[in-house]
């Protein structure tokens, strides 16, 4: 049935761990190591450190408090917040009663919010402040399980159903009661504590039908944990910034999985609006973006050199024209040739383009979660970060593929991560095993069966080997059969376009067509940063993306583009959406991520002159 192996199965997947889970994890580090830092949440500018003693004990406290309200053991709480240290403490402190912790998209609208708290169960619902607490209250009738709503912030509270809603403070407060009355309690409920429990339920974004909840257990987790430390070699005095969503199980793995094994520490920033200035501080060892997060990062640096003196535009090419050549070389490979390039490059340009964005002191960088340009990876490891693809799901607990710092082949995800059997069907389609891969999803004995099938899930992605290395093409249902026969992939299409600092988004189709057409949405950032610099006149998104000078812009990337591919998979022709694509439209999901079907039938009109 399969044609590739990568990684033999593990006798025991994650066998240099402790047999605990994270929540025992985090008070083992209580008791060895409790006057060290653990976390950090930044505050009025500030940035207030917690020790793990504390992390432990206000964990417990917080179970003691859901226990107060009703939260039984194997009972179910919803989070709706961005990342911030009491998002983990209501995840430890439901793991300690041995609860289930399911997380919610704090951009997510009402409907969706009620959906997933509705399916999974959820009693009592941790809301950030006034706006969460409101998309629960305005679908209560829909949700009459929710016993209890609990704030985290206390302003606007006023108004509410008597007794629903009262503040993350007054829980803790409860539970500290009970603790101080009865200390040994905490050990009484953790005796029957299993890494068979499930801990997580993580919702999938739903890109293609409604969300299903993916149940994750404590053994998933320390083995999807176990992986990416092998891997990377994360451990004490490392560092990291938690920002992307926390009900993402990629940065459940960086802020939760990894650091409670390996003992290093996570920052908690002021909110996802500071996230640059926070890097900037932090300067973290370890950094996760989604390609979202480098594409940005890249356009805006690109922009800046549009809007630089002629002799920095000269130094910043002279740089990358002198280091890009070995820049996918391991360091220890380098020539001395090659370190004297590189050391000149950093001392006139690189050093200043890695401060600006906050990773000086970066050891490993990653990026996951959707496909990215090798051009953006090459731009940044050219430029001294370490950046590697990695590739996982959450079906798998987080990464079950990497790539490492010395080993890069340029467009693959490296390859199979320790504990994890990974190998691909017949048809491309990857497939793998081991003790990272889900206890099913939840109240869908269905769609768990035809995903886990005779012991392999079945991912849904297609890929192909690359000198050893796994390189993948698409999702078995994206891939398009042009009216001449050829499979095209349209991620790889979109990504050639999506190089360009001008395109923020592309659709191309071309399923049974005589040829490949997109829809395109600029980036209004950096387009308009370029019409304010041509003098071009614009109000708003729609009239920028119908100026001419605009639409010239877009063909000369698109035009780029083409010289990448092979002319089967060229754009013949495009439209410019004339507005953005919006969550709330039901065009992306919460993790941007856009909904093919969705957006077929509401610009069926657009596809069709695409086609005239």
């Amino acid at each position: 049935m399969a044609r590739e192996a990568a990684s033999p199965a593990a006798a025991d997947p994650a066998a240099a761990l402790p047999p605990l889970s994270v929540v025992q994890m985090l008070k083992k580090h209580a008791s060895e190591r409790g006057n060290e830092v653990a976390l950090r949440q930044k505050r009025f500018g500030i940035w207030r450190p917690t020790t793990y003693a504390e992390y432990w004990l206000r964990s417990c406290h917080v179970a003691l408090g859901f226990r107060a309200l009703g939260l039984e053991p194997k009972g179910h709480v919803g989070v709706i917040s961005e990342n911030r240290i009491e998002w983990v403490l209501s995840q430890m402190g439901a793991g300690v009663l041995g609860a289930v912790t399911v997380g919610v998209y704090p951009t997510s609208p009402s409907n969706e919010v009620a959906y997933v708290l509705d399916h999974a169960d959820c009693t009592i619902v941790v809301c950030e402040d006034q706006e969460q607490i409101d998309k629960v209250v305005e679908a209560r009738a829909d949700l009459p399980k929710v016993k209890k709503i609990v704030a985290l912030e206390d302003r606007g509270l006023a108004g509410y159903e008597p007794g629903l809603v009262m503040t993350f403070d007054e829980v803790e407060a409860l539970g500290r009661a009970e603790y101080e009355k009865n200390p040994g309690i905490v050990d009484e409920l953790m005796r029957d504590h299993r890494l068979s429990d499930i801990a997580l339920l993580i919702y999938t974004s739903g890109s293609t039908g409604k969300p299903k909840g993916a149940m994750l257990s404590f053994r998933n987790i320390r083995a999807g944990a176990n992986g990416l430390l092998d891997r990377y070699g994360i451990g004490t005095g490392w560092t990291a910034l938690s920002y992307l969503p926390l009900c993402h199980v990629a940065e459940q793995a960086t802020t939760v999985f990894a650091p409670l094994y390996a003992g290093s520490r996570v920052d908690f920033g002021e909110s996802l609006r500071t996230v640059q200035e926070d890097l900037r501080e932090v300067a973290p060892t370890s950094f996760l973006g989604v390609p979202r997060i480098w594409e940005k990062m890249h356009s805006g640096i690109r922009v800046k050199m549009y809007e630089a003196r002629p002799v920095q535009k000269w130094l910043y090419k002279t740089a990358f024209d002198l280091c890009e050549p070995f820049a996918d070389k391991p360091r220890s490979s380098w020539s001395l040739a090659e370190r004297a390039k590189y050391g000149l490059a950093y001392v006139t340009v690189f050093r200043a383009l890695k401060n600006a964005i906050g990773l000086t002191r970066c050891r490993i960088a990653f990026t996951g979660a959707a496909p990215i340009s090798p051009e953006v990876i090459r731009f940044f490891r050219t430029i001294g970060v370490p950046l590697v693809e990695i590739y996982g799901m959450t079906e798998t607990s987080g990464g079950i593929l990497g790539q490492t710092p010395d080993d890069v082949v340029v467009g693959t995800v490296g390859k199979a991560m320790k504990g994890t059997q990974v190998q691909l069907a017949e048809d491309g389609e990857i497939m793998a095993r081991g003790a990272t891969i889900f206890e099913g999803y939840y109240k869908n004995e269905e769609a768990t069966r035809q995903t886990i099938v005779d012991g392999w899930l079945r991912t849904g992605d297609v890929a192909e080997m690359q000198g050893g290395h796994f390189k993948i093409i698409d999702r078995k249902k994206d891939i398009m059969i042009t009216a001449g026969g050829k499979n095209l992939s349209p991620t790889e299409i979109e990504h050639a376009v999506k190089t360009s600092p001008f395109i923020k988004e592309c659709i191309v189709f071309g399923d049974r067509q005589k040829y490949v057409a997109a829809l395109i949405q600029i980036d209004m950032e950096t387009v308009g940063k370029w019409a304010e610099m041509k003098g071009i006149a614009f109000t708003n998104y729609k009239n920028l993306s119908q100026a001419p000078q605009v639409v010239e812009l877009v063909q000369q990337a698109v035009d780029k583009a083409n010289e990448t591919l092979a002319q089967v998979a060229n754009i013949r022709r495009f439209e410019i959406l004339d507005k953005e694509l919006d969550h709330d439209d039901g065009e992306v999901t919460a993790t941007m991520k856009v909904r093919r079907k969705a957006i077929e039938a509401k610009y069926a009109d657009a596809i069709k002159r695409l086609y005239a």
